[in-house]
């Protein structure tokens, strides 16, 4: 993203029906951090683990680097993390680069004067992985893929029990996209958070192949649309697309049940605009969020689409503890949801 311009201009490209061209190479799957590979050590007693804070969030899985426990476009992995590391921590004070094949660091330099206790994760993508298949519909899925990320390094947060960890998602800047801060671990014990998730739930999450069929307990779709609200920061609205005897979308209301936004069957139209994935049009049920219009500048794009992905990456999680299967969709095209529910044009995509 060299210019602002070139963000607006990607994203009103990729909405658009033009197919992408043939696949080009995805280069290296990790940035060529410069110095010698070191591993990130155990922790020591009152001391933020970040050992097991990478594994759990950005660590690959497998010798390929698929899988991991933050979903991705293709599987292509296009998030890189640079780790702003200051007192309280497995690692010394510094800067670091961190090879998610290897689950290795690699020191670059002191920590900035300014970093506070615990580590900082800053996440910036290398777009040529995912452009490498998605062409011209790589913007939207890299920020998305950032937001994955984030949600996948504060869940791995609560599960170790820090202080809540803080993401910023305000699109601001370009370098980094987003960063998370984790606090270093305070003295003493900290009560346990009641839905705090385990290790082993966060090293579980896959994206479940197609067909997903069969439609979910209404408690259960309010549950899933009120952790993506939640998640979202209300920087979005949420919506789910059923089908069944009585087709319909339907939000959330605060007294816990769903309210209905439009009758009739949407989840054909939805299979069109998601790159014609047409197993999405017998899906039990299709998450949406929507916002993002068409005259939003390069700040707003950026924020809006880092607290959807950050916003499913929470939901993902509540779907598989309600045992649902669940499947990302990030590439929309001609998808103006806004429009379709009777409301003006290119206002919510």
């Amino acid at each position: 993203m060299s210019r602002a311009v070139d963000l607006v201009t990607a994203l009103a490209r990729a909405r658009t029906a033009e197919e992408p061209g043939p696949d080009t190479p995805a280069g290296p799957a990790v940035p060529d951090w410069p110095g010698p590979a070191r591993t990130v050590p155990p922790a020591g007693p009152g001391r933020l683990d970040l050992d097991r804070l990478l594994r759990l969030s950005l660590a690959a899985a497998d010798p390929s680097g698929r899988l991991r426990p933050a979903p991705s476009a293709g599987a292509l992995h296009p998030v890189d993390a640079r780790l702003a590391v200051g007192a309280g921590c497995s690692l010394p004070p510094g800067t670091y680069g961190y090879d998610p094949l290897r689950h290795r660091v690699h020191h670059l330099g002191p920590a900035p004067h300014d970093v506070p206790p615990g580590v900082t994760v800053e996440l910036t993508v290398t777009a040529r992985r995912t452009a490498s298949h998605y062409g011209h519909r790589a913007w939207p899925l890299l920020l998305l893929d950032t937001g994955h990320a984030a949600a996948a390094l504060r869940l791995a947060a609560r599960a170790l029990g820090t202080a809540p960890a803080v993401a910023r998602l305000d699109g601001t800047t370009e370098h980094p996209l987003a960063a998370v801060h984790i606090p270093s671990a305070a003295p003493g014990p900290r009560p346990p958070e009641p839905e705090a998730p385990a290790p082993a739930e966060l090293l579980a999450r896959r994206s479940a192949p197609p067909p997903l069929t069969g439609t979910p307990a209404r408690d259960d779709l309010h549950a899933v649309l009120a952790t993506a609200r939640e998640a979202g920061a209300g920087q979005l609205r949420w919506c789910v697309a059923v089908g069944g005897p009585r087709p319909e979308l339907v939000e959330a209301s605060p007294d816990g049940t769903l309210r209905r936004l439009a009758s009739g069957e949407a989840r054909p139209t939805l299979a069109a605009w998601a790159a014609g994935q047409g197993w999405i049009a017998g899906a039990g049920a299709v998450l949406l969020a929507y916002g993002c219009p068409s005259d939003a500048g390069p700040p707003r794009i950026r924020r809006d689409h880092l607290h959807a992905g950050h916003a499913v990456g929470c939901a993902l999680l509540t779907a598989a503890r309600r045992g649902l299967a669940a499947r990302p969709v990030g590439s929309w095209q001609r998808a103006d949801l806004g429009a379709a529910l009777g409301g003006p044009p290119a206002q919510n995509w």
